[in-house]
């Protein structure tokens, strides 16, 4: 998908400093969408709402 500049893009709090190993995630129609933040250029993924819901519990739940 193309960059749209309609997105709130943000990063995890918890992401390293250098900006070296991090993603980038957006809320959008329907569910999330993530991105490598070295290069905006390449296409995003997207995840439903469930898959996003999913996967943030079960971050929680490791305690990451």
């Amino acid at each position: 998908m193309p960059i749209r500049s309609e997105h709130h893009w943000f990063k995890s709090s918890y992401s390293g400093g250098s900006g070296t190993e991090c993603v980038e995630a957006a809320f959008v129609q329907g569910g999330a969408a993530v991105r490598d933040s070295k290069d905006l250029s390449l296409p995003w993924l997207t995840f439903s709402g469930k898959a996003w819901a999913d996967f943030i519990a079960a971050i929680e739940r490791a305690g990451l």
